[in-house]
């Protein structure tokens, strides 16, 4: 068993070649499992994934062969460090994916879990990257005026520059005076 810690892009190709998306939900649960209780056995698994426990006997098998876990029948499971990292790696892609489609779409919790869920299995590293520069940008920087995707251009490749924020900020509330005035003058 390789135990040596994996880079963000060896996890994700791993988790493409070798994982069907199934597998990795599997990884997933045990992962989260794993993080919330001691012991991780079968029961715990069927219950949290909504399956029989013979299913999750079938997948653990099938997790074990490639390497992922160490399990004996009947006994307590562990994931190998190339198993952790992978359901790590996955549980990270579904939470930013949920928190993007909640914080910045507007995406009721239980759907956006759902939809996270299904998205986790085929975003790639770099669209993962850069939707969490997205939420930050949105978080820090302001929101407005024609030019607001190249502002998040220039914060991805720069990143947050305070005082060049603060200046569009001033900005983008003189341009608003402007039109608010000219607005109240039509009338």
């Amino acid at each position: 068993m390789n135990n040596e810690p994996m880079n963000d892009r060896d996890i994700h190709n791993a988790s493409k070649k070798a994982l069907t998306p199934t597998m990795e939900d599997y990884l997933e649960a045990i992962y989260n499992l794993s993080q919330e209780k001691k012991a991780v056995r079968v029961k715990d698994i069927a219950k949290r994934l909504g399956v029989k426990m013979p299913t999750v006997t079938n997948m653990l098998k099938t997790l074990s062969e490639r390497g992922m876990i160490d399990y004996e029948k009947y006994e307590y499971l562990e994931l190998t460090g190339r198993g952790s990292d992978i359901g790590s790696e996955i549980d990270q892609r579904h939470q930013t994916l949920k928190a993007f489609l909640t914080d910045i779409l507007q995406i009721d919790r239980d759907q956006a879990d759902e939809d996270a869920c299904k998205m986790e299995h085929s975003v790639s590293p770099t669209t993962l990257e850069r939707m969490v520069a997205f939420m930050e940008f949105v978080e820090t920087c302001p929101r407005g005026g024609l030019d607001w995707l190249q502002h998040f251009n220039e914060y991805r490749k720069y990143g947050k520059q305070r005082e060049v924020c603060l200046e569009r900020m001033k900005r983008l509330v003189h341009e608003y005076d402007a039109e608010i005035k000219a607005m109240k003058q039509k009338n």
